[in-house]
């Protein structure tokens, strides 16, 4: 997504080097290890590119024992002998099996995982719900428009508040705040700016998360206050001759983020060779290395530790853009922080304003098609505080006690587990870790996903859900996909990308009109472009399927 900026955060400061465990990858190394296919954006992140799957053959109509075999012949290459594959598709018009191979095996899903999350979000919060964040104080602000006392934003995850919700401008999600703070008449806050993310409990960083994920922006960690995706773009730039410093910039610009510039510009004609290092839970980045005069540049976007430090700082510096004086400090607030803070007082602040973000049923869209992990565990967490802190509230132990509290994580993911026991969905058809799939201990069986995906092409909020899903050759994850075959336009579903793992989960209507519910999971095979085609030509395949199942 193209990214604006505004003359309106303030100068960010360098920053030294500080001690601590640190991870780092060089951008000659990057591509060795592919991860979770990431939002696409046209600047060069520091994910690893996917091999785009050559385009295949358009193949010709088929008879359904003529697809059966072309099936049993990809899947007998012997390049694929020594990986796991999982299939299982079925038709929707007939129910009738038309193929499957190790379908309740289990496989790690990757963002295939995505799709169990969004669905149970869909049934359970409805398209038409929306994240709300709250400004409150003591009181309305006076005759003179002054809030006597703290000003607090309180978050509940709005991950609109994002450059992929407006046209790729770092400020307009937290102007539209800001604006509503300035609506309701305050034009003066006497005491501090305060964050207040307690909406969500437990560890920011989901469970089963590599450490090596951390410091790029599809493995950001969750708040109640997200904001731009709780990550920061990266610009590495030569200097203006050989033996300067390589310019090097953050956007958007702020305090919070330190740069350690240790990249020197070299004699043109010489290999770039930099590396970029972010600090673990620090919003440090190294820079070291080397970049040609004339080269030009690299650009990646780094994940933010308490990304609620700049959603506090933006915000202050819009409403100081608009006339508002604020006399306290910055401050951020997390759950266990509140729970032992003296801030707690004995009157309930009101709320003053208030920004709703865009239904469910779009933001779904945006989390599904460039496959989206914050989107997903925020979408996940609200799920567990709106739908499971509410049922946990009427659980009772065998003791008749209250159940300890659980984090937001767990909550969520028990939601989605008694969804899907309520669709119908076999016990142990899938063990969930987090949301989006990036965790390695995911696991799923391709039964599992058929059955999420019949049950969702009959939901009340069906096309919401079909609405959601890549589309092949065309949008998202799936955009570089199937062009020039009849599976182009045509099939709709979720993929997944991970080391040695490839997935592909949906619907694809055949030359005939039959409608058919597959999923294909393959696991342990090295050559992500080898993955790839291969699904891709049993997707193919079911597309040129002529003449029914039955």
């Amino acid at each position: 997504m193209k990214r604006k900026q505004l003359n309106v955060a303030a100068i960010f400061a360098f920053a030294v080097l500080c001690f601590g465990f640190n991870f780092g990858i060089s951008t000659s190394a990057q591509n060795s290890r592919p991860r979770i296919t990431p939002t696409p954006t046209p600047t060069i992140t520091p994910t690893p590119k996917v091999s785009v799957t050559p385009t295949p053959t358009p193949t010709p109509h088929l008879t359904l024992p003529e697809v059966q075999a072309k099936i049993q012949n990809v899947l007998a290459r012997p390049d694929l002998q020594r990986g796991q594959i999982g299939v299982k598709i079925v038709s929707l018009d007939t129910n009738k099996i038309v193929f499957e191979q190790n379908a309740e095996k289990y496989f790690m899903p990757a963002s295939n995982m995505k799709g169990y999350t969004i669905a149970a979000a869909i049934e359970k919060l409805s398209p038409d719900f929306r994240f709300v964040t709250s400004v409150l104080a003591p009181a309305m602000p006076d005759a003179s428009g002054t809030i006597k006392g703290d000003l607090t934003i309180y978050g509940r995850g709005d991950i609109s508040i994002s450059t992929a919700f407006n046209d790729g401008d770092y400020y307009r999600g937290l102007d539209a705040l800001a604006q509503k703070i300035v609506s309701a008449g305050v034009k003066r806050i006497e005491g501090n700016l305060v964050g207040d993310e307690s909406y969500f409990s437990g560890n920011p960083i989901p469970a089963g998360w590599e450490w090596d994920d951390l410091q790029w922006y599809y493995g950001a960690e969750i708040s109640a206050l997200p904001v731009n995706d709780n990550a920061v773009d990266l610009s590495v730039k030569p200097g203006g001759a050989a033996g300067s410093q390589c310019f090097i910039q953050t956007l958007p610009a702020n305090t919070i983020f330190k740069i350690v510039n240790r990249c020197a510009t070299v004699a043109v004609g010489t290999k770039r060779e930099i590396r970029v290092v972010k600090k673990l839970d620090q919003n440090i980045v190294e820079v070291s290395g080397t970049m040609p005069f004339g080269d030009k540049g690299y650009k990646g976007a780094l994940a933010v530790s308490r990304p609620s430090q700049i959603f506090v700082e933006l915000l202050r510096g819009l409403l100081m853009q608009k006339g508002v004086i604020i006399a306290g400090q910055n401050k951020v607030i997390n759950a266990p922080e509140k729970f032992n803070s003296a801030m707690v007082s004995a009157s309930a602040p009101i709320e003053i304003a208030k920004l709703e973000s865009p239904p469910l049923s779009l933001i779904a869209a945006k989390t599904l098609k460039p496959s989206q992990n914050t989107y997903t565990e925020t979408i996940l967490w609200t799920l567990g505080e709106e739908i499971g802190r509410k049922q946990q509230l009427f659980e009772i132990t065998a003791d008749n006690l209250i159940p300890p509290p659980k984090t937001s994580s767990e909550l969520g993911l028990s939601v989605v587990g008694k969804f899907l026991n309520e669709i119908g969905m076999p016990p142990g058809s899938l063990i969930q870790w987090d949301g989006s799939g990036l965790s390695r201990h995911d696991l799923v069986t391709p039964a599992s996903a058929v059955a999420l995906y019949t049950f969702m092409s009959k939901s009340r909020y069906a096309a919401v859900w079909r609405d959601a899903l890549t589309i092949g050759a065309i949008d998202g994850t799936l955009r570089n996909r199937f062009k020039g075959t009849l599976a182009a336009n045509n099939v709709r579903g979720k993929t997944g990308t991970i080391d040695q793992v490839s997935s592909l989960s949906g619907y694809v209507t055949t030359a005939e009109g039959e409608r058919m519910v597959f999923s294909i999971i393959v696991n342990n095979v090295e050559d992500t472009q080898l993955r790839q085609s291969t699904i891709d030509e049993i997707v193919i395949a079911l597309a040129s399927l002529n003449g029914k199942s039955n």
